[in-house]
């Protein structure tokens, strides 16, 4: 069994010390944050009625809380984004693997998917309550068209960019293509994909909430809306700072997939 060397030993305990810094650091800004905004609202430096303060938003995430509202309007938005994040997946793979297939394909459509990409996809919605109504299916296509598109260029794009040496040792021992794709395409793109998968969630996320502004009666967005109406600024608050918490624990758990993954 090999012993670590006092000199390895100082150099983990200053990375771990390092780490713990980094971690204090972010909290005291974190906390930081909040103690100047109450102290501003409390003191009349801002006008808590328009810019809140932290003890209005606990008041009213501790009786949405009570109520159960607020469970279920975050249940809905985080049911919605979940849904349109596993189909952005499995058509941005699917269309990826087909463009890598068939390079006569890719380049036919390639134009059309860059358009369709750079397209502001909130100019969409008002279209697609009109073809699908005003129900969870739109806001979910409305989550799927703001992330599947760039899904499938960037797959597309890491898949090509995969070492032709690898695929050239491939077909010299008479692999097929599918043999290239599954043994030396998918698997060396793999951090390509998870990193893609890290951007698609925060962009199924937007559309979401694209869509609940427009055609819906529940969810965060709807919730955002509906405060900006009646002047519950506090409301509104509240609602960004959860869609921020599911965004960062959405975040959190694909990089938690990644390192299992990587130990696996």
């Amino acid at each position: 069994m090999h012993e670590i060397s006092a000199n390895q030993k100082h150099y983990l305990k200053g990375l771990q010390r390092q780490r713990q810094s980094i971690l204090w650091a972010r909290f005291l800004l974190f906390a930081a944050f909040f103690i100047l905004w109450e102290t501003a609202a409390a003191l009349g430096w801002i006008d808590s009625f328009v810019f809140s303060s932290p003890s209005r938003v606990a008041a009213a995430f501790l009786q949405m809380t009570a109520d159960g509202s607020l469970l279920l309007h975050t249940g809905v938005t985080l049911a919605e984004t979940l849904l349109s994040f596993a189909l952005v997946t499995v058509i941005g793979l699917l269309a990826a693997i087909l463009l890598w297939l068939s390079p006569r394909l890719s380049q036919i459509l390639e134009p059309y998917l860059v358009v369709l990409n750079s397209l502001p996809k909130s100019a969409l919605a008002p279209l697609l309550i009109v073809w699908l109504g005003a129900n969870m299916r739109t806001i979910v296509v409305a989550g799927v068209s703001v992330a599947v598109f760039g899904a499938v260029l960037n797959l597309y794009t890491g898949f090509t960019e995969v070492s032709p040496e690898k695929l050239k040792l491939i077909y010299t021992l008479h692999g097929t293509k599918t043999d290239a794709l599954f043994k030396v395409v998918l698997p060396g793109t793999l951090p390509n994909i998870i990193s893609i998968m890290k951007v698609s969630i925060g962009l199924c996320l937007i559309g979401v909430i694209i869509g609940e502004f427009i055609s819906s009666r529940q969810g965060l967005g709807y919730l955002i809306i509906y405060g900006s109406q009646v002047f519950q600024l506090d409301l509104v608050i509240l609602s960004i700072l959860i869609l921020c918490a599911i965004a960062a624990g959405l975040y959190a758990a694909i990089t938690l997939a990644e390192k299992f993954l990587h130990f696996a």
